[in-house]
């Protein structure tokens, strides 16, 4: 039967089990000024479009706060997932299931730009080469920091994994609740959105995509 490895349950061989080259940096907080300028200018014209006094005292400095906080969370367009995945790939034997759960997760939809958030669950199943486990959490932030539908975010960071490890299975399943359901349209606070995507045995043994469900169940 399988066996799922978490950060709490590293390798024996302590490989790709820990904090890996660039993952304890800082990240870079430069922003290219022209692109603030345009995007501090584009909020200003939203703020007076909805009847707001942009030269009032608590809104001076709105529309620059705005511009970086989306050059933020819109970081992922700037990032490789599968460049950095590459950073990280490893020689090893191991052939079992490797599960990573409860993942957070948090970004916005293309539709009202509105946010989404919850947790996501990543597993493989290696074919000779392992990955640094905080990898599999980075490529899930680097599509998640762009504009996104939850259907396209789950297959992204399913085919990024199988593309760059080539592993025998990989199964990707999100969970999150969608603010653009909440706070407007339907306003259904308690529904939480549930997507899969999924590859090789996942698919084609039953009892390798059951013991991956039964293993991220609460």
């Amino acid at each position: 039967m399988p066996s799922a490895i978490s950060e709490s349950n590293p390798l024996p061989s302590g490989r790709g089990s820990c904090c890996d080259d660039d993952d304890c940096a800082a990240e870079s907080t430069q922003n290219d000024p022209m692109i603030i300028s345009g995007l501090s200018s584009a909020v200003f014209a939203m703020l007076e479009g909805i009847g707001e006094d942009p030269h009032r005292e608590g809104l001076l400095k709105t529309p620059e706060r705005v511009a970086r906080s989306l050059r933020f969370l819109t970081k992922g367009y700037r990032q490789d997932p599968e460049e950095l995945l590459k950073k990280a790939v490893f020689t090893e034997a191991y052939d079992e299931m490797v599960l990573v759960k409860d993942i957070d997760i948090f970004s916005m939809c293309e539709h009202h730009m509105l946010p989404f958030f919850g947790k996501a669950h990543v597993a493989y199943i290696p074919d000779g080469k392992i990955v640094g486990l905080s990898k599999l959490a980075r490529v899930v932030d680097v599509f998640a920091r762009r504009l996104q539908v939850q259907e396209r975010l789950t297959q992204q960071i399913r085919d990024a994994i199988q593309n760059v490890l080539n592993p025998k299975g990989v199964a990707v399943v999100i969970e999150a609740r969608h603010l653009c359901m909440v706070m407007r349209g339907v306003e259904k606070i308690n529904s939480v959105t549930t997507t899969s995507a999924m590859s090789g045995q996942f698919i084609t043994s039953q009892s390798t995509r059951s013991e991956f469900l039964r293993l991220i169940k609460p």
